[in-house]
């Protein structure tokens, strides 16, 4: 039973961290349930201080992440087609054999979002694909570097209990 937790717990750090970059995964969540998975197991004691606070910090880093791509568009005068623009274009980027597809379908997308929805203003477009772009580069770090810490807790927490495990 430790050793299927312990699975189910580090698949779920290593989907949340590549959910960090994919949209439609949310990864400090996935994260989170790979920490409960850890707690679940019986012989080790649950730390509800721990859970609690890493359960608030991964719903408000999914709530960011909704919120800032949104932001940075808005502030450099951009429409939702740019942030429409940017999810489809960071999916596209990261399914085109590109080296750095991820960064550069993101910007593309937002682009050619905000040339659709006004093709005659190409600064205004540009702008407002940069902001949406740097929106997005914000909330992807702030979900990246959640993940991370998340899996250092697990690491540290299976560390500890070296015994239940092994």
């Amino acid at each position: 039973m430790e050793y299927v937790l312990l699975f189910l717990g580090l698949s779920c750090m290593i989907i949340g961290i590549i959910g960090s970059f994919l949209p439609v995964l949310p990864g400090p969540p996935i994260s989170w349930i790979g920490l409960l998975l850890v707690y679940l197991t019986p012989d080790i004691k649950t730390n509800y201080w721990i859970l609690g606070s890493t359960l608030t910090i991964a719903l408000l880093i999914t709530i960011l992440d909704y919120i800032i791509p949104a932001q940075g568009t808005k502030r450099f005068g951009g429409s939702s087609y740019g942030i429409w623009g940017t999810n489809i274009g960071l999916i596209i980027g990261l399914l085109a054999p590109i080296p750095f597809g991820f960064i550069i379908g993101p910007f593309v997308g937002a682009l050619l979002g905000e040339l659709l929805y006004n093709q005659n203003d190409h600064k205004r477009a540009l702008k407002a694909a940069t902001g949406s772009f740097i929106g997005f580069l914000a909330s992807t770090f702030m979900k990246f570097l959640i993940t991370i810490i998340y899996l250092g807790l697990f690491l540290a927490l299976v560390w500890k209990n070296w015994h239940v495990y092994f």
